[in-house]
This record gives C-alpha cells, structure tokens and sequence, in this order.
C-alpha cells in the first residue's frame, strides 16, 4: 500500500503543477520533495504518472514552475554527487530526479524558445523569444537569496571574461547537471565498489576521490576486474539513460550541410572540465568489450536469470557513439601521429601525459590507444558481440541474442576511423573476417527489409573503408569455413567468394532504396580485386552475370550514370587477368563462355534509332516486370529468405549520402606497395594505361602469368562457339539473363526507374564508349577462345573440368598489355557523410529506446520517423 500511496501522492503533485496558474515558491519543500523524496516509483512509472500533454502545459502556462522544477531536480543530484549518497533515502532521491529529468528534457529540447534554458545561469535566463523578459523576471522575483548564495556557491564557474559579471560568476545549469552526473558514476557503493575499510573514520569523499581505481571493468588501461552487483548496473544504467537525454538536443535541429553545429552537451562532457572523462571513457568501453551474453553457454540461461549487464552496455556503447561524434578528423590523426611513440596506456599515465589533438577527450583517447593488447582486447569484444546473432545450436532459442549489433559496428567504424593503428590491426591478421562475416550476414539478411536501411549502409561504409587498404583483399583469400546459413547458394570457396555472392543478391535481391550503394558495393570489389587469387566457379558467374544485366542497350541509355557499373566490372576482370591470372581459371573459364557480353559492348551501336528502340524496350520491359520474389537456387541448410518488413513497422529517414566521387579519394599503389593519393583525378570508372596502348609488350610484373598456351590466331572473328563445353556446375547457381528474368529484371528496373527525363544522345554514347577498358580481355579471349575451341574438338571434351585443367598451365608474358597501375579508391571523410552517420545514430538510438520511450511522440527535426 505504500508503495501505491507514493504513486498518487507523486500523481497528486504533477496535477498540482499543472493547475497552479501563480509560481510555487522554491521555498515550499513540502511540495518540491513529493516528486523525489517521499516515492519510490520506477522509470516507467514517472513516464506514466508524467503525461506529455501536461508537460508542456506546464512549458506554457506556468515556465517558472517548470523552470524551478529543473533546477530543484539538479540541485539534489549536485547534492547527492557532493555527499556521495550515504543512506538508502538519499540514493532514492538521486534516482528520482534522474527518472524525472530524463522525462523532462525531451520537451525542454523540442522548444525553441526553451534551448537556452539549461545553460543559462539562473533558470530562464537561457529562455529566447517573446517569453523571455516575464519569464526571467518571474524567475528571478521568485528565487529566494538563499538559494542564489547556494547556486554560485555550488556551481564554481569556468567562464571567459565576457561572462564574469554575469549571474554571479554561477556554472550553467547544463554543466552542473554533467558533472553531477559524472560524479555519481563514480559514486562508492552507489555505482561503484567501495574501497574503504571498515570503521567511522574512513568514509570516502567524493572531491577527493580517484575515479581511475574505480573504472567498471577490466580491460583498456585497467587491470582489475570489479566484483559484478546488479544494483550498480541498474543505478549505472538510469543516469546513463539521462546522459543519452541531456546528449539528445541534437535531435532537435534539422540535419545541416554544414555540419558545423556543436553538441554543447557533449562538447562540455568530454572536455577537460569534466575530471571524470578518462575513468568514463575507459569504463564504457571496457564495458562493452567484456561482455559475454553467453556466458559458460548452458541453454537458456537467459530465460532463467536477468541480465542486467546487457542494458548497460546497450546504453554503454550509445554514450560512446554519441560522445565520439567529432567533425575534425584531421585532428585526431595528428594526435594518432604525436602520439606514436607513447610507451603506454595506463589511466594514470594518460592524465599525466599533456593532451593533444582534438579538444573532444573521448576522440583523444580513442586515438591514442595503441597497445596491441588492448587491441586484441577490443577486437575480440566486439567480434564476439557482432557474431552473437549468427550463433546456431542444436536447441532452438537456446542462446541469448544481443539486439545492439547497429550500435557496434557505428562504434567498430569510429574505431577505424580515429585510430588508424587499430585499422592496421585489425587487417594485420585474418582476425578482420571475424568482422566482416557478420557484417555480410547483417547485409544479406536484411537487404528487403525498407527499415533496415541504415543497417546495410553502414556495413558497406565500413567495407568500403576495409577495401581501401591491401591487407583487407589479401586476407579475403583465405578459405570460408564457418558456415553460417545465408540463403546463398551452397559453395566451396573463399571469404572474396562470399562477399561477391552476398553483393550479387543486395543488387539482384533488395530493397528499391538501396540503388544508391551499388557504385559503392562495386567500388568494393575494385579495390580488392587486384589480390582476389581464386574466385570459384559461383563467384565468377555472380559477375559476370552482373555484367550481362548492366550492359544491356535499354539500362545503359536509361540513366546519365549507368555505363559506370560496367566501367567498374570491366576494371575488376582487368585487375583480376593482369595481377591473379594465377589460380583464376574459373573466371578466366566464365569469361570464355560469356565473351559475348564483351562483343556487345565492343560493337555497341549510338545511332538514333537504336537508342530509341532501346529505350521503348524499358518502358516495355518495365510495364511487364513481375514484383514476385522467387528462391532463385538452393541455399544453405537452415538459412531463412531475407524477407521485407512487416506493416507498422517503424523506421527513422536518413539523408542521402553522396555520390562515389565524393565518398572517395583515388591512390595509386606504387611498386613497394605503399599508396600515393592522385591530387587531380576524376572519380568516375576511367580507361587506364593498358588500354591506352596498342601495342603488344612484354609483361613487366614478373611471373604473374606462368602459362604454356600458345598464341594462336588473333583475329578477333574467330572467336566463336565452344559453348558446347559449358557444363552445368557452374550454371546450377547462376541466374540466366533474358528479358524475362526477374532478379536480373528488378534489379535494372530500380536502378533506371527514376531516370524520367534522361535524353541520350549519340555523342554522348560515343564520349564513354570510346573508354571502354575492354583491350586486355580481348586480347585474352583472341588468345584463349582458339585453342578452347581446338581441345574441345580434338578431344571430343564435354566437361569442363578438362577445359579448367587445361586453362592451369601455361604463360601469357609478352601477350597481354602492360599491366596497369593498381588504383584504390579510398574513403574520404566529408560533411555529408558525416551528417548521414549523426541521422543514422540518432535514429537508431530513437528506436532502440522504448522502454521507456523517452523521445516518443516529440517534436524531433534530426530525422521523421515513417511506418511502413
């Protein structure tokens, strides 16, 4: 019953708050403690008791109330972080007014005329627009001298001169509610294990303390593994929540080209004001990467027990995310470069060293890790974590399934992204295919579902950023065993043959949306496909299937941009023949059977009146396409279709990212293997060196092509037929390309559909025809096609295993053109996509928090959330 008389009294006081048209004055103590000292409600029981309607009755008909509730609320946690939460009564208070700010703060944001509230120095100060003047003055005709005294007292400033004769010289109430935060965090025997020894005259005090001894968990400079207590994770996890609300203005702007709009909540928690920054960093992602959802692995453990360690690091690894937004990129890799000699990691190290690089704290440590341990530490946490949905077991639902995989690979891609070491870390070993098999798998599963957008996104950026080192291609190489069920076809093969299978079933097999990725996810395959050295027989008809579909006359006339994807195709095959003909016999055997493909384009035909049968063909071709999904091969055992999102489900909009040309940045890797950036370039596919010759030299790369075919006729017109040595092995997984063919036909349908008011013309056909890097593969067919063809004969060879034996042995030096320049098309950070990744975070963040819904139902501008 008391419980329940707690509720109505709390219930009792919002109503009161509403009705009282006059400010209750801050001196009435009996009315302000019934919202944190005498109840004893749960967050969920404040978001019921507290209604949105009637907070922002309160925003608008009574400010100073809700001002004074504010700061009220801030004042007990100041006072709790001061006195370090001795009894249970005061730790109660500390987490009402927690829950009720966390309430509040959502409809402070939303308010234009309320942004300035939480860093004014008296509550309302901050208030813009017409309310101002009466609010201010209400306020400050209300606010008792004793409480101004206390605020400058308790609030000691950090203020530039301009604002020293301003309110008393007091701190913000926004800081002052960050670092009481920060100091609860730290909170003995509150959110921390006490140290203290047993007696009246060691109690700790809370200025004095040394948060580095209280870091959460073992890991990044800390050694020592706390004793687990659930009700620390639960306090942890309530001011964190609060954090994430204090963090959530940003949701409140609308997204900004510019993006050059400070977060001053996180801008002031992760600076140097903040004393607690390093412990807070070091404990949030130490947090995450310990957890083990599974734990010693017995079935169903989760349905026995509660896990309060998930909660907190969900929320954990959302105030990294959040806290390591940071528009200056150059900044942290000047402190990565002023950093590389520094011998250690220590928290105790780290304070003493002077700090450099970017004023954001969180960025500067992130960047500054460098121990390999450490690296194994993270790596292997977030591994583990990201693979956690693709564990399989005997018994169904036996094992826990974490739900924040979004979250991690926003945190694996900040970790790349500010911390090159780590990058070249996590490439050094064949370790980074502990990364990138979930991260195909997310991709693969997801690629129907409209509000999985964002998920397969930011998986492509991060293989896109992968791509752009040599190591990534060359750990690809190594064979696939792990076996998670995909509903690709079953093969035998390497990582490279998995990336480009799941690749083929994005472009042939997702969501209309995602059309803009696929300069992206070919980009991807370029830059890898110089190490690629053997693509199985799948794999290879996966691209070349691609190729039949791109270069088609009606999808290649139906959008300025189109021909690019065969530009990219092209320049994957060259790297491929010219690089890795070793091994390759597959594709090399693929390309033989489908030379058509390259006559076509060889012999593309730019007059009027075929352009104009090419694009009656579309719209022909469109108005018959069936939408229906079919299982187009078998698939593995137990893998499920990837299937579209349900009715009402919700998904949050992003903004568009930019093109490939601004995503990236071109390098030229020189013969020691390093990569030179090119300043002047043009992003888009280009002809290269080896078909800008015409003449025939020999091979300048060593023994790359060791093969004892003969050259034989070089007239192009005798290649022909031996497509009676196509067996069915390689067909049985490939999809056959016709008019009718429906992967092939949704996947050219989306990619021209929004081309409306495209008009080709014959000059420009001509200007990217002419481009065509289709020299080295022609001369490789003029080379290969005749003797194929002579074997099959002279044997009587129906089986193509004979066919790719043959294909084994051999040379090509002297035959083929100079190989070309390997060029890597490197991500390169801009404001666009850095805007992109702040509506994505946010807008997972948005959905990921329902319980409670702390931002449902506000006025949010970041992003809209749509239903499907």
């Amino acid at each position: 019953m008391g419980n329940a008389d707690s509720k109505l009294n709390f219930r009792k006081a919002v109503i009161r708050l509403t009705t009282k048209t006059q400010p209750v004055e801050t001196t009435d103590d009996a009315f302000w403690d019934q919202f944190w000292a005498d109840t004893a409600t749960t967050v969920q029981d404040v978001f019921a008791l507290v209604p949105a309607a009637e907070i922002r009755a309160v925003r608008e008909e009574s400010p100073s109330n809700l001002a004074t509730l504010c700061y009220k609320a801030v004042e007990k946690l100041v006072q709790g972080a001061e006195s370090g939460c001795p009894s249970e009564k005061e730790r109660q208070i500390v987490l009402n007014c927690t829950r009720l700010l966390t309430r509040i703060l959502p409809y402070i944001f939303e308010d234009e005329d309320w942004r300035g509230f939480f860093w004014s120095t008296v509550p309302g100060a901050g208030l813009q627009g017409p309310r101002q003047s009466h609010t201010v003055r209400q306020l400050r005709r209300k606010w008792p001298e004793d409480l101004i005294q206390y605020q400058s007292k308790v609030w000691t400033p950090t203020h530039s001169k301009q604002d020293e004769g301003n309110d008393d010289g007091a701190r913000p109430l926004a800081e002052s509610l960050l670092l009481a935060v920060s100091d609860l965090l730290f909170c003995p025997d509150f959110t921390v294990q006490s140290h203290k020894r047993a007696g009246p005259e060691t109690e700790e005090d809370m200025q004095s303390i040394d948060s580095c001894e209280y870091i959460w968990e073992a890991g990044v400079g800390f050694a020592q593994t706390p004793p687990l207590d659930y009700i620390h994770d639960l306090n942890r996890t309530e001011l964190l929540k609060l954090l994430l609300t204090c963090f959530s203005d940003a949701m409140y702007l609308p997204p900004s080209a510019e993006n050059n709009i400070l977060n001053r909540w996180v801008t002031f928690f992760s600076s140097t004001d903040n004393r607690h920054a390093l412990p807070l960093f070091t404990s949030l992602l130490n947090v995450v990467c310990a957890y083990d959802p599974v734990g010693y692995g017995i079935p169903y453990n989760y349905l026995m027990f509660s896990d309060y360690r998930e909660v907190l690091v969900e929320h954990a690894v959302q105030i990294l995310i959040v806290t390591l937004e940071h528009e200056a990129g150059a900044a942290a890799a000047t402190a990565q470069h002023n950093l590389d000699h520094l011998d250690s990691l220590s928290a105790y190290a780290m304070e003493d060293k002077e700090l450099v690089g970017p004023d954001n704290l969180f960025v500067n440590y992130l960047s500054r890790i460098h121990r390999e341990e450490d690296f194994i530490f993270i790596l292997k946490g977030l591994a583990r974590l990201m693979t956690n949905p693709l564990i399989q077991t005997y018994l169904p639902n036996s094992t826990k399934k974490i739900q924040f995989h979004q979250e991690l690979l926003v945190l694996f891609w900040k970790l790349c992204d500010f911390n090159k070491k780590f990058l070249f870390f996590v490439l050094k070993s064949s370790d980074v295919l502990d990364v990138l098999v979930p991260i195909l798998f997310y991709l693969n599963d997801a690629r129907a579902d409209q509000s999985c957008m964002g998920l397969i996104h930011i998986g492509v950026f991060i293989l896109l950023l992968l791509s752009g080192e040599r190591n990534f291609g060359v750990r690809l190489n190594k064979t696939y065993s792990v076996r998670v069920p995909m509903d690709i076809p079953v093969f035998t093969g390497t990582h490279a043959d998995l990336l480009i299978m799941i690749f083929h079933k994005i472009i042939t097999g997702g969501h209309q949306h995602l059309k803009p990725l696929f300069d992206c996810l070919l980009t991807i395959i370029v830059n890898v496909s110089p190490y690629l050295k053997s693509l199985s027989m799948v794999a290879a008809n996966k691209l070349l299937h691609l190729l039949e579909a791109f270069s088609t006359n009606w999808f290649l006339f139906s959008a300025s941009q189109n021909h690019h994807l065969v530009f990219f195709l092209l320049e994957v095959f060259n790297n491929i023949i010219q690089y890795q003909f070793d091994g390759n016999c597959n594709l090399v055997y693929t390309l033989i059977r489908k030379r058509h493909i390259f006559h076509q384009l060889a012999n593309l035909t730019s007059d009027p009146v075929t352009i104009h049968k090419a694009l009656e063909m579309k719209k022909t071709t469109l108005a018959r396409i069936s939408r229906t999904n079919s299982q187009e091969t078998i698939s593995m055992d137990g893998s499920r279709p990837a299937v579209p999102a349900k009715p009402g489900t919700l998904k949050a909009s992003l903004v568009a990212i930019p093109a490939i040309d601004k995503l990236t940045e071109k390098a030229q890797v020189s013969e020691d293997g390093t990569m030179v950036c090119l300043q002047h370039n043009t992003h888009s596919p280009q002809i290269t060196a080896d078909q800008n010759t015409h003449t025939l030299q020999p091979q300048t790369a060593g023994d790359q092509h060791k093969r004892s075919l003969q050259s034989a006729d070089t007239n192009t017109s005798g290649i022909a037929g031996a497509s009676d040595t196509e067996s069915n092995s390689g067909r049985d997984n490939e999809e056959s390309f016709h008019p009718e063919s429906g992967p092939a036909r949704r996947c050219l349908s989306r990619v021209a559909e929004s081309a409306t008011d495209w008009n080709p013309t014959p000059d420009w056909v001509l200007s990217w025809k002419s481009k065509l890097p289709l020299q080295t593969i022609m001369r490789l067919l003029q080379v290969l096609v005749p003797q194929v063809e002579k074997i099959c004969i002279d044997k009587g060879l129906t089986d193509e295993s004979e066919i790719l034996k043959f294909l084994q042995h051999g040379t090509l030096v002297g035959l083929l053109p100079v190989p070309h320049p390997i060029l890597i098309r490197k991500y390169q950070a801009n404001a666009a996509t850095a805007m992109w990744f702040r509506t994505y975070m946010w807008g997972v963040i948005y959905l990921r928090n329902v319980d409670p819904p702390i931002w449902y139902d506000t006025d949010v501008r970041l992003f809209e959330i749509q239903r499907i």
